[in-house]
C-alpha cells in the first residue's frame, strides 16, 4: 500500500488530490491518519524510467497539495507497507511519536536558504605592462583572489552563525556543484520576517548570493524515528 505521509485524523474530511495513478485514499487509527494510494504498485515503475520519474513528481506534487491543508509528516517517495493490517499496526504503535512530532510541526514549513559564491571582480592587467611588472601583478590578482575566497568562506561561516541564533531549527546540506543549503523550520507567519532578516544579511554579505526558496513540506524535520524505509514494510 503505497503512502505519502501521516497526519492527525481531520475533523472534517480533507478533500484529496490525486495520486501517481489513481485516487488517493486516507486510512485512520484513532487520532492518526496515512494518506495512501492502494493501486500504485513499484515494481513496474522501477522498469521504467520515464515513469518513474513521473511518479516521483506526483508523489512530490501530492506532499505539496496535503501540506497546504494539514500539518503533515510527509514520506520518502517509494515508501509503501504490504498490507493494510500492516499500515494498521504501524499506525497503532507509532501513534504517539508522530502525534508529538505533528504538534511540533504545527503552522511551520520548511524554507532553504542557499548561500551561492559571487565570482570575484575582474582584475584587467593593463596590455601595456611587460616583464618583470606583469609577473607581479599576475601575483597580486592571484592574492586578491584567494583572499576574496576567505572573505566568502568566512562570510559563510558568520552567516550561519547568524542564522543560527535566530533560527535554531536548521540543518545544512550541499549539492553536487558545491552550493550549501541551509534548511529552515519557520512558523509560516513568519515568513515576511525571514525574507527581511535574508535581505540584511544579503546587504552585509555581498560576496555571496543568498537565495530564500518558498515554503516546503518539512522534508528534513522529520526525525529517523518517524520514517518509514522506501519499498515494502511489514
Amino acid at each position: 500500500m503505497y503512502t505519502y505521509a501521516f497526519c492527525q485524523t481531520p475533523f472534517t474530511p480533507l478533500e484529496l488530490p490525486q495520486g501517481i495513478a489513481g485516487t488517493v485514499q486516507m486510512v485512520t487509527v484513532d487520532q492518526l491518519a496515512a494518506i495512501v494510494e492502494p493501486a500504485v504498485s513499484l515494481e513496474p515503475l522501477q522498469q521504467d524510467d520515464t515513469l518513474l520519474v513521473q511518479a516521483a513528481l506526483a508523489h512530490d506534487r501530492v506532499i505539496r497539495s496535503l501540506c497546504l491543508k494539514s500539518t503533515i509528516l510527509p514520506l520518502r517517495f517509494g515508501t509503501c507497507f504490504n498490507s493494510l493490517q500492516g499500515l494498521s499496526a504501524h499506525l497503532e504503535t507509532y501513534q504517539q511519536a508522530y502525534l508529538s512530532q505533528l504538534t511540533h510541526l504545527n503552522g511551520k514549513a520548511e524554507y532553504t536558504l542557499k548561500l551561492m559564491l559571487v565570482e570575484p571582480p575582474d582584475a584587467v592587467i593593463a596590455p601595456e605592462i611587460k616583464g618583470k611588472n606583469y609577473f607581479l601583478a599576475k601575483k597580486q590578482q592571484y592574492q586578491q583572489q584567494l583572499l576574496y575566497q576567505q572573505q566568502q568562506q568566512a562570510a559563510i561561516k558568520q552567516i550561519e552563525q547568524a542564522v543560527l541564533q535566530t533560527y535554531p531549527e536548521y540543518c545544512g546540506s550541499q549539492d553536487a556543484t558545491g552550493v550549501k543549503a541551509m534548511h529552515l523550520l519557520v512558523n509560516r507567519d513568519h515568513e515576511q520576517q525571514l525574507c527581511d532578516f535574508i535581505q540584511a544579511l544579503q546587504q552585509q554579505y555581498p560576496q555571496l548570493q543568498l537565495v530564500l526558496g518558498a515554503a516546503l513540506p518539512p522534508y528534513h524535520f522529520v526525525s529517523s524515528g518517524s520514517t518509514v524505509t522506501p519499498g515494502s514494510a511489514s
